[in-house]
């Protein structure tokens, strides 16, 4: 089978090296063209690109498949099928037409549940017991088509976007070996979606990272981890962001003020806490601004005036 691979963050290299180890055959790997980042502004290479270099892939990076001569390229390659992850880019009609066995899509979640860019920072932030991956066919609405094949995850406590994401990366390039053969041998039957169960998600911004402290510790843990390591979550302390890395909720009965930092005995995980709108939220791994993470304790001893202060 005759393989175009499009792909772009570190979530896509599974899939990609899944596909090399069984030996299919990569005709060509699509990325997101180079960006520019960093103080330096310097040219930065998604993971996909890079790893499909030092393996000795063709990589191509059109700005947009609006370009009719980047659908002619494509087109000229003669894919059996494209296999899409995380690509970031919308495939229009003219793409969708070219390969044998179509456009297929790794999801991480349980389609229809959660469509659009950030499934796996939902499910956290919802408290979900469960997500998981979904082998699509790709349509010209975002995330709609009907499914090939699906895989459950449970969701840890100690789950973060970043940790959920490397397992459900994992998760999908071995459904994704497996599905493939299945389906190019006309063995799988796509399934529609349910549109009355569709629910749908939105890019974050560096402004979902402020934390509320109104809210619950519960609410707020789950925010720390469904942000971190993007957007981040943070406070404000004194005249700097205090950014929160790790959390956890405490079972405590601190009528203290929202926002007081306070105190916690030493068998707790965490020896601070700040007081929100339901409960403390424990404070496990923190970041001051233009300081490196730390472990709040470390930072404690530091800051003897830390304890009593007001985050907000």
């Amino acid at each position: 089978m005759k393989v175009v691979f499009m792909g772009s963050p570190a979530f896509a290299l599974p899939a990609l090296q899944s596909l090399m180890s069984n030996k299919y055959d990569i005709s060509v790997v699509y990325t997101q063209p180079d960006k520019r980042a960093g103080r330096g502004q310097q040219v930065m290479q998604c993971a996909v690109k890079q790893f499909a270099v030092a393996s000795g892939l063709t990589v191509m990076q059109p700005e947009t498949f609006k370009d009719p001569d980047a659908v002619r390229q494509l087109s000229g390659i003669q894919p059996d099928i494209i296999v899409v992850a995380a690509y970031g880019q919308i495939l229009p009609d003219a793409v969708l037409r070219i390969p044998k066995y179509k456009c297929i899509n790794i999801h991480p979640s349980l389609l229809p549940k959660y469509r659009g860019p950030s499934p796996i920072a939902a499910a956290i932030l919802n408290g979900d017991a469960e997500t998981g991956v979904t082998i699509m066919l790709i349509e010209n609405k975002v995330d709609s088509g009907p499914t090939l094949s699906q895989r459950r995850l449970t969701i840890a406590d100690e789950d973060d976007a970043e940790s959920l994401s490397g397992e459900l990366a994992g998760l999908g390039a071995r459904l994704l070996i497996e599905t493939l053969p299945n389906w190019a041998a006309g063995r799988i039957q796509p399934e529609a979606q349910d549109e009355s169960l569709a629910s749908y998600t939105r890019m974050e911004t560096k402004e979902d990272g402020r934390l509320d402290l109104t809210l619950s510790a519960i609410q707020l843990w789950r925010k720390v981890r469904a942000y971190h390591p993007w957007p981040g979550s943070y406070v404000q302390w004194k005249e700097g962001r205090l950014k929160i890395i790790k959390s956890l909720p405490v079972n405590d009965d601190s009528q203290s003020q929202i926002g007081q930092v306070i105190a916690l005995p030493r068998m707790q995980a965490a020896r601070a806490a700040v007081q929100t709108g339901e409960g403390l939220l424990g404070l496990i791994t923190i970041q001051p601004e233009g300081k490196r993470e730390m472990v709040a304790a470390d930072f404690i001893a530091g800051h003897r005036d830390f304890i009593g202060s007001f985050l907000t």
